[in-house]
């Protein structure tokens, strides 16, 4: 049977995922914790041993760090995207605004800023195989955006969340810092709240609702938790 034979008939079920990434610790961690979220996955730390694999079986989704030795992620994306249809997720420490539009405008799906939890990484792959799967094309990067007077978020693709006033205040903060760190005093302050007399745990129980609320309506949220720091928002 043919690489896209197998693609065909498997990848619904389970799909053959590509990590490129030369932090040791970060593959392992991401394979262990991918694998034991039901994902076929194998890692490579360069470029040429990944088009090595490639060449004999094309994966269905391929994630990238973009600070490689060597060629790049970016490169390597390039280069992909030209070939045959793919899915590519960037996972990469560069989070400036810069570098997410650069990484979707060389290919990439998605594109998600370390530290990465595994249970969102495979969230995302499997959210990405499913729109390949569908539509045989890659789809649209997600466009997120607060829009009706920034009491409503969407992703760009049809999905529509109506917030809350918490909800609205806590997203308008993580969107005028995109892709940087907010600090969960910073949020206190934005609610009208005093720093030296809150229940942080408010704060996580407005992100938990948040992240409930926006699976409801098929939104895979690119927010994320710094531990002991606060929270960023980096799509």
């Amino acid at each position: 049977m043919t690489g896209e034979g197998w693609r065909r008939s498997d990848a619904a079920l389970s799909p053959l995922v590509y990590l490129v990434d030369d932090d040791r610790d970060f593959c392992e961690e991401m394979v262990f914790g991918l694998s034991r979220l039901g994902l076929n996955v194998q890692e490579f730390n360069n470029a040429a041993a990944l088009y090595r694999a490639y060449a004999a079986r094309p994966a269905d989704i391929v994630i990238l760090d973009i600070g490689l030795d060597g060629e790049d992620g970016l490169s390597i994306a390039a280069h992909l995207r030209a070939s045959q249809p793919v899915g590519i997720i960037m996972a990469t420490a560069r989070g400036s605004i810069d570098d997410r539009v650069n990484g979707l405008e060389k290919g990439a799906d998605a594109y998600l800023v370390k530290p990465i939890d595994a249970r969102e990484l495979a969230a995302t792959v499997r959210a990405l195989n499913g729109r390949l799967n569908k539509h045989g094309v890659p789809p649209p990067p997600l466009q997120w955006a607060l829009v009706e007077g920034g009491w409503v978020l969407t992703d760009g693709i049809g999905h529509r969340l109506r917030l809350t006033t918490s909800e609205r205040s806590f997203l308008e903060l993580l969107f005028k810092e995109r892709g940087k760190t907010v600090e969960r005093r910073a949020f206190v302050e934005a609610m009208g709240g005093n720093v030296y007399d809150f229940d942080y745990g408010q704060i996580d129980t407005i992100v938990s609702r948040l992240r409930r609320r926006a699976q409801k309506s098929n939104m895979l949220l690119p927010l994320h938790s710094i531990r002991g720091i606060g929270f960023s928002f980096s799509d």
